[in-house]
């Protein structure tokens, strides 16, 4: 037998592209705006920024380890059973545990054609393959999932709403792939943009999984809460699933800090919902102004915009030009949309910036259409 020259990790650990966050802007002359994580632009509560600094006369005490009073206070806002409740940090790890815990080497795991680059991390990162399903108008198709399911299948994942493409299905299609799902397949239904969501017909998760043994709802502190730094975030699933996850969970995965912050942070409503009118207005605003300029844009529900250009050197080519001016938006080539850039809904000055930006740049770029 061939003896390795040096630990060997599992084949498909190697099969992962890591993962690349948004870029940040680069010191220099030009004053910058971060427009490529979907960061709240109002930032956290001042409750939670309180209750952070507060935490600092603390740093020496492990955290409570059941992140008891978090889980309590997720379930007053929610009205939901503590008992139901995992918190991990961010919504990221829970989901890196629930593809460990569900998958065997070998099984399947499926995701959308254009879904969160993490889930396929995670399938293969616990052994597993990834199948992706392919979607309509950049949209998750139920009936497509559905014929992506097979023998070896153990886990769906869905974004809903999805990043980077900003859409979303009805509770009734969520609804309509749970119950169509063997019921050994674990649905995940990611929900990090969900408190941005105005659409009447949307449901974040939490009614589908009262109603099924095998779906999981997964919610983030780090997008309209403003927590991104410090990692916090939260799944509510059947009991039989968190037990299976408290098994395989860190003893103190959460911060002590993150904690606090969490729970101060959901009890300031009135900040939640400044962030939710701002993030309503100027979506609303940057859809209509982009697309007076001649850009294709998807509708979203979340707080980002999906931008299409001609080509994929087009869309290069306004990176750079939105980049040169301080506005730094997201690249989605890996997403499989080379020809797109995803902005992020900002404070007003660096809104109306992209505007200004877009149109000069479409006007040296396309000038018999200026």
């Amino acid at each position: 037998m061939e003896v390795a020259a040096r630990p060997r990790p599992r084949a498909s650990v190697l099969n992962i592209d890591a993962y690349i966050p948004g870029k940040s802007p680069e010191a220099g002359a030009v004053k910058a705006y971060k427009l490529s994580s979907n960061e709240t632009p109002l930032g956290p509560s001042p409750l939670a920024k309180e209750a952070y600094r507060d935490f600092g006369d603390h740093l020496q005490t492990y955290p409570d380890g059941s992140a008891r009073a978090l889980r309590a206070a997720i379930g007053e806002r929610f009205g939901l059973d503590p008992a139901q409740i995992i918190c991990g940090a961010g919504s990221d790890e829970i989901i890196h545990l629930l593809a460990s815990a569900f998958l065997e080497p070998g099984d399947e795991g499926v995701y959308t054609e254009h879904g969160f680059l993490v889930y396929r991390i995670a399938i293969l990162a616990a052994g597993g393959v990834p199948v992706v399903a392919p979607e309509k108008n950049l949209t998750a198709d139920v009936d497509a999932i559905l014929a992506k399911v097979g023998p070896r299948t153990r886990i769906v994942f869905i974004a809903n709403p999805n990043n980077p493409t900003g859409t979303y299905l009805p509770a009734a299609e969520v609804e309509r792939l749970a119950a169509a799902l063997p019921p050994h397949v674990l649905l995940v239904l990611d929900g990090a943009y969900a408190e941005y969501v105005t659409q009447a017909d949307y449901s974040a998760g939490i009614d589908i999984v009262a109603r099924h043994e095998h779906v999981a709802m997964t919610r983030t502190f780090s997008k309209i809460y403003g927590l991104a730094a410090i990692r916090l975030g939260w799944c509510y699933a059947p009991r039989a699933i968190c037990d299976v996850i408290h098994r395989i969970r860190a003893p103190f995965n959460t911060s002590g800090a993150a904690m606090a912050a969490g729970i101060a942070a959901l009890s300031d409503v009135e900040h939640l919902d400044k962030a939710i009118a701002h993030n309503a207005r100027w979506l609303a605003w940057l859809t209509q102004e982009i697309s007076a300029l001649g850009l294709k844009v998807t509708p979203s529900a979340g707080n980002f915009l999906l931008l299409h250009f001609d080509s994929e050197a087009e869309a290069q080519d306004a990176d750079l030009f939105l980049t040169e001016r301080g506005l730094i938006l997201r690249a989605v080539a890996a997403y499989g949309l080379p020809h797109c850039l995803r902005l992020t809904v900002g404070l007003e000055e660096p809104n109306r910036l992209v505007i200004a930006a877009l149109k000069d740049f479409l006007e040296s770029k396309r000038p018999a259409r200026a």
